[in-house]
Parts: C-alpha cells; sequence; structure tokens
C-alpha cells in the first residue's frame, strides 16, 4: 500500500523553515525548564505524599484548590483520577517523610481540610476506622452485650467498613445503606455519635526525598547510555556522522517532549520517563529507515550530490514514514483519549514523541548529513581536495 506514488518532494529545500520550527520550540522549552516552570517532576523523583480522594458527588476542583490554599497547603497538586463517574481526586501534598506519621498526617491535613460543616462532638462514619467504629459500640452497647460485646462489635465494625468500603464504593450517602448487613439497633446508635460527610480518603502514599532522588540520577542514566548505545551502534552499521546525526536527533526530540511537558507544567513521572525511552528507540527506528535507504542511493547514483540523493531517499520512504508514523499515532492517540488519568503522561509522551520523532527522521537527522558533506566539500577546496557524496558513507 503506497499513499504517494513517486513523490518528489524538495525536503531539503524547506530545511531553514523545519529549523525555524525546531529552534522555536526547542528555545521555549529550555525557557520554561530555566526559569518559568522548570522541570516539572511527579513525585515520583522529588517525593511527596499522594493521597486519594473519593467524593459523594462530581468535586468542584476550583473550590478542592480555594480549600488547601485556605488551609496553607499551597503546593498541593490536584488532578482527577479514575473513570468521571467514580468522584475520584488524586492531591499531591509537598510531604517529604517516610514514617507512619506521615501517612496519618496526609490524611489528617485533607480530612481538615475538607469538613468544613462537622457537627460537634461527633466522628466522620466515612473516614472513621473499623476500630473506632468499635470503641463507639463498645461504650454504648447499643445490643446491651455486657461482657461479651467485644467480639460481636468487632464483627459489626467490620461489616460496616466492608459495606462502605466495598458495597457503597467508599462513601455512604446516607444510614439507611448500612440496613441488612448492620443490625438496626447498632445502626440508630451510629446516629448519635456519627455523620456522614461526602468524601472518604481511600488510601494515601509516600515517596521519600531519597528514593526520588536516587530515581532522577537513573532516569537521566538510562537515557544517556540508550544515546550512547546509539551513537556507537550506528558508527559501526553506517559511519560515526550518521551516529552523531541520529544521536542529535533523538537530543532534539527528548528536549521538545519534555519542553512540552514543562510549558504545560504537567508531571514528569516514571511512566513519562519510560514512554521517553520508547521514543528514543522508536524515532531511531524511523531514522536508520532513512539513512539505509540514502546509503543504498549512494551506490547507485554516484553522479548525483549528496543534497538530491537524500530527498530522492526521503521520497521513497515517504509511504512507509506515514503508514507506520500514522498507525502508531493512531493507537497511542486512543490511549491517550481513553486510556484514563493514570496513563495520561505516558500517553501524552507518547502522542507527542511520535509525531516530532517522525519530522525529525526528515526534517533533522537528513540536514546534518548534507551539512557535513558541504562542510567537507569547502573544507576539500580549502586544502586542494575534493570530496564524492559516497564519502560520507562506509561500508
Amino acid at each position: 500500500m503506497e499513499f504517494f506514488r513517486n513523490p518528489n518532494i524538495d525536503f531539503l529545500g524547506k530545511k531553514w523553515y523545519f529549523l525555524a520550527f525546531s529552534l522555536v520550540f526547542s528555545v521555549a522549552g529550555i525557557f520554561s525548564m530555566l526559569f518559568w516552570h522548570h522541570i516539572p517532576y511527579g513525585v515520583d523523583f522529588r517525593g511527596g505524599t499522594l493521597v486519594y480522594v473519593k467524593f459523594s458527588h462530581t468535586p468542584d476542583d476550583n473550590a478542592l484548590r480555594a480549600a488547601m490554599d485556605h488551609a496553607g497547603l499551597r503546593n498541593a497538586k490536584i488532578q482527577r483520577y479514575g473513570a468521571a463517574p467514580d468522584n475520584e481526586v488524586l492531591i499531591d501534598l509537598d510531604v517529604q517523610e517516610t514514617s507512619e506519621q506521615a501517612l496519618d498526617k496526609g490524611k489528617t491535613q485533607i480530612i481538615n481540610t475538607l469538613e468544613t460543616n462537622a457537627p460537634a462532638g461527633k466522628l466522620d462514619l466515612n473516614n472513621a476506622s473499623s476500630l473506632a467504629i468499635k470503641n463507639h459500640l463498645l461504650d454504648k452497647d447499643p445490643l446491651h452485650l455486657g461482657s461479651d460485646a467485644d467480639q460481636k462489635y468487632s464483627q459489626q465494625a467490620q461489616a460496616i467498613v466492608d459495606t462502605r468500603d466495598k458495597a457503597q464504593g467508599g462513601v455512604l450517602g446516607s444510614f439507611d445503606q448500612l440496613k441488612g448487613p448492620v443490625d438496626p439497633a447498632v445502626v440508630a446508635s451510629l446516629q448519635d455519635g456519627f455523620y456522614l460527610s461526602d468524601f472518604a480518603v481511600r488510601n494515601v502514599e509516600i515517596v521519600g526525598p531519597q528514593v526520588g532522588a536516587q530515581l532522577r540520577k537513573q532516569a537521566l542514566l538510562a537515557t544517556v547510555y540508550s544515546l550512547a548505545g546509539m551513537l556507537i551502534y550506528l558508527g559501526f552499521r553506517f559511519e560515526w556522522i550518521y551516529g552523531v546525526a541520529a544521536v542529535v536527533t533523538v537530543f532534539h526530540d527528548t528536549l521538545i517532549t519534555v519542553g512540552f511537558f514543562s510549558l504545560t507544567n504537567t508531571d514528569i513521572s516514571l511512566t513519562v520517563i519510560a514512554a521517553i525511552l520508547t521514543l528514543i528507540g522508536y524515532s531511531n527506528n524511523d531514522t536508520i529507515v532513512v539513512f539505509d535507504r540514502i546509503r543504498e542511493n549512494i551506490k547507485l547514483m554516484r553522479r548525483e550530490n549528496l543534497s538530491e540523493i537524500v530527498n530522492r531517499s526521503i521520497n521513497q520512504t515517504l509511504s512507509r514514514t506515514i503508514l507506520t508514523a500514522g498507525l502508531t499515532f493512531l493507537t497511542v492517540l486512543a490511549l491517550f483519549l481513553f486510556g484514563g488519568e493514570v496513563l495520561h503522561g505516558f500517553s501524552l509522551a507518547l502522542v507527542i514523541g511520535i509525531l516530532i520523532g517522525t519530522y525529525s527522521s526528515i526534517a533533522i537527522a537528513a540536514p546534518i548529513l548534507v551539512a557535513y558533506q558541504d562542510w567537507r566539500i569547502e573544507k576539500g577546496k580549502a586544502s586542494g581536495r575534493n570530496a564524492r557524496p559516497g564519502q560520507v558513507v562506509a561500508r
């Protein structure tokens, strides 16, 4: 299948437009990383506390941010989590401790921030532990069990928690929802000591700052090693200039992708690093296809100059590039649109990276080869020697 039959597009003739496009986005990304949003590390890299909150209604993100600011949590990041009907929110707190107390601290901060109309003297049943519920029942003894109450009320407390967390998705909307699994007398007693908020803290996770720093170092090393490996491989496979061109191209792709995350202030997590490493391989593969065709055409078109050979090679691989990149792009676009919040950063990096990686194989890698040969020709003229098109390729 071919999209084009014998195309003859002068890609190298438009290299200055390509260069201007790349410079604008690269410089904008660099300025954002240096002066504006910097590199927006996710909690995986900078450390912090993640609090997962479920609401009984669709949460108002602006109201949540206002509540966080009012409570002094000005560095908190709020994002929707899971499917929209689940009404779940992920709150990223800048609490960089690793003790068990830090888990309770993060949970307590969110509960205190969101419980603005709590009745005096009552506990929130949606955020109460089974132990707190059992202690209340032991104190009130609604079933009049006397000395045998501990085991019975432990079972009733666990039934309440299970109904809340499993049957009702984590948030009770009414005490009537407990009827059936829980004794009616116990339900009546709960209304004396508890009330129902419209949210529940489902989980708390912590990443320590030392772990985050180690992950940053490992992510950087993984990227550097992959670039060095490509340079060595292409140096043997073709010639060193091809390796340099491929590494510059991939660095260009990575810079623009990370710059986009910085410009949009989107967190860079471990999954985003995985996507970037995937793109390094993807972009490199696309570049090698073009390089391979250039090498073949140099042997067949010895009398042509390198610019014409490169243009011909890009045109000959254009249909293959569109088919491969297009199908891959449609896949990751579907992942971005329907993959949910958990895969948002990963799929966004792939969407941006595939577009830029396909573009750079044509607009960045190929012109570097031509620029290198032009430099060799000028150097040869200055020294009284001439360079041939085939000299840019070895083996």
